[in-house]
């Protein structure tokens, strides 16, 4: 079931609870703030809450965003909405909120998105949850406030409108919002090419360490946590890498893998199109986009990258073979 406008779910509701999944990006935290504003602004009468984990600082231009509950209560909503989740079980904090509440809602674009909620309005051909909440929301309500925080999500889940997602409806959203006066080129550059020395030189030595395999088509960056911890860094500090080694020529198939405990590994994957990196990570417990997605494994750095890289393999073989 989808939706033509989120006042239909809003009728008659007194609270409503808003979600998103577990290491909030930019699409999470602009999509789920978003709404908050708009249903805050629009509808004075229900008390609305965000729950999310801590926000990454570069989100800070967001109005509200101080207000988001980084610790879930016992609250039972009447409506508990989750925004960029793309299964049950990556929603965060706010998993057992969004299992008591009395009826549920799931906006998102995930093509792997099999529809967990009461109401799922899952549009996997749109370039971010952002643009997916835009087209149930009254172009004529977006504030100023309310589009900061759409087109945050939309350049960070599109790397600023190169994505194959990007559409033209996609870049006409994005001229209505600029429209309200956002600054989208300090969002730009705050979101994507602003580093502090620290990280630069983390990925100038991710960058050094990679390694090329099958015929130079995939290219794999990885962070012991040892080397995390020498240089103070978090997984919070590491945007932008796999991007980065993405972007080297020849290259299909991008990795980039760092250590968030012994044995444990976050993966993340870019591809150039031959490769639908979605199917891989959902082989392995993960999600995401045709060209950008991720997941979590456990075992040796070796193994990670053994396993990941024979699904890989496998795809670019049948590409060949096609």
């Amino acid at each position: 079931m989808t939706m033509k406008n989120i006042a239909e779910v809003l009728e008659s509701v007194k609270t409503v609870g808003i979600g998103g999944h577990i290491r909030p990006d930019g699409d999470c935290v602009g999509s789920c703030m978003a709404l908050y504003l708009y249903i805050r602004t629009y509808f004075p009468d229900i008390d609305v809450n965000v729950y999310l984990d801590h926000p990454k600082p570069i989100f800070g231009h967001i109005e509200c965003i101080d207000e988001i509950k980084t610790e879930a209560d016992d609250r039972v909503f009447d409506l508990f909405i989750t925004c960029d989740v793309s299964a049950r079980d990556r929603l965060a904090l706010a998993g057992e909120l969004f299992e008591k509440a009395k009826k549920t809602v799931c906006i998102d674009h995930h093509v792997s998105n099999q529809g967990f909620a009461d109401i799922n309005h899952v549009q996997g051909d749109i370039s971010s949850c952002c643009e997916v909440l835009y087209g149930i929301l009254d172009p004529e309500k977006v504030t100023l406030p309310i589009a900061t925080a759409i087109y945050t999500g939309m350049v960070h889940d599109t790397g600023v409108f190169q994505y194959s997602s990007t559409s033209p409806e996609t870049m006409r959203i994005a001229g209505e919002l600029m429209k309200t006066g956002i600054p989208f080129s300090r969002i730009i550059d705050e979101s994507f090419y602003q580093k502090t020395y620290i990280q630069n030189q983390v990925m100038g030595r991710v960058l050094a360490e990679s390694i090329l395999l099958q015929n130079g088509t995939c290219i794999i960056g990885y962070l012991r946590r040892r080397d995390m911890d020498f240089y103070g860094v978090e997984g919070s500090d590491l945007d932008g890498i796999v991007s980065q080694l993405r972007l080297t020529k020849g290259v299909e198939v991008a990795m980039f893998i760092y250590e968030t405990e012994t044995q444990t590994f976050k993966v993340s994957l870019r591809s150039n199109g031959k490769v639908d990196v979605s199917k891989v990570a959902v082989f392995f417990g993960g999600g995401g986009h045709t060209r950008a997605a991720g997941c979590d494994l456990h075992g040796s750095m070796y193994d990670v990258i053994n396993n990941i890289t024979a699904e890989i393999e496998r795809q670019l073989a049948e590409e060949e073979d096609a």
